[in-house]
């Protein structure tokens, strides 16, 4: 029997902080919302959306945009930050490439974010089922364009390279906080294998995007924020996503405090100046949300990169 992250039932209760008046959510359509339910629940699949308990769920599932959840959905860690049960997970779904290729068909997706639990207890983490879940999407969907939200395959060589080589159009990988907080925030990950991993996608394929995240309000500071972005900038990260970090229970790490909107805003406009190529920063924003939207940007930016190069 899996349980959300049994090892902290004997942990002190973390009362979980009223949220200020800037974080609030509605469902715009609620046609596309439960039509989009319906697809989801009709395949049997699994969205982070519904799993990580997202707030933007509402807003994204209106618009018929979903980020799907492979490998089952039970983890193999237990992030004290993260929603996602912890657990045993169950054998891989030969079929699951096959679903989220025609959940993808039936949305009518232009992107699609294909993401995972952390799948320790299998050789190469998952990665070759990854692989397969790209090249399945793309066979039906030739035009939609695929990001990938990856775990870091800690300890498991290059199985990474699978999914490289099956040409995601974004490579995201997550490094979730500051360094200083990661035995608390992120125990069995370490910050430089994440930083290290973003850095080989480039090196393998300089076309592929990379994309990664943090979250903020879990004690951190500020010029910790900015090493961050430095290490990412070093690793050659394209795309920098900074949100604020819910409680998702009371079991769950404390949150540190809400982030002001403004503060968001301020690390946007520095770390566009430290050099990323696109950035978003708001107290809703998540690695997926508006990710469409998002990579078009990115896929003009470069392409005016490339033509300014041309003509020098």
């Amino acid at each position: 029997m899996k349980a959300r992250h049994p090892e902290k039932v004997n942990n002190p209760i973390n009362p979980i902080k009223k949220k200020p008046k800037w974080i609030r959510t509605k469902i715009t359509d609620t046609h596309n919302y439960f039509q989009t339910k319906e697809i989801i629940n009709k395949k049997k699949l699994h969205t982070v959306c519904q799993e990580a308990s997202c707030p933007n769920i509402s807003e994204c599932w209106s618009k018929k945009h979903a980020t799907f959840m492979i490998m089952g959905d039970t983890c193999t860690r237990a992030c004290a930050f993260c929603n996602v049960a912890t657990g045993k997970p169950k054998e891989l779904n030969p079929f699951e490439p096959f679903k989220i290729a025609q959940a993808t068909k039936e949305l009518n997706l232009n992107h699609v974010v294909i993401t995972s639990v952390d799948r320790d207890d299998l050789n190469d983490g998952g990665a070759h089922h990854f692989s397969k879940v790209i090249l399945e999407t793309r066979k039906i969907n030739n035009k939609t364009t695929i990001e990938v939200l990856t775990p870091d395959f800690l300890r498991k060589g290059k199985v990474y390279e699978k999914i490289v080589n099956a040409k995601p159009d974004v490579f995201n990988h997550n490094i979730e906080t500051v360094p200083s907080l990661y035995r608390k925030v992120r125990p069995g990950s370490v910050y430089f294998a994440s930083i290290n991993l973003l850095k080989s996608v480039k090196d393998i394929n300089k076309n592929i995007f990379t994309k990664s995240g943090i979250m903020l309000g879990l004690g951190e500071t500020k010029d910790e924020v900015l090493q961050v972005m430095d290490d990412l900038l070093t690793a050659k990260v394209d795309f920098l996503t900074i949100g604020q970090y819910l409680q998702p229970s009371p079991k769950h790490y404390p949150l540190n405090r809400y982030v002001h909107p403004d503060e968001f805003h301020e690390f946007k406009e520095l770390a566009l100046k430290k050099g990323f190529l696109i950035v978003s920063s708001s107290p809703l924003t998540r690695s997926s949300y508006h990710a469409d939207e998002d990579f078009a940007k990115m896929k003009k930016l470069r392409e005016k990169q490339s033509q300014c190069h041309l003509l020098q």
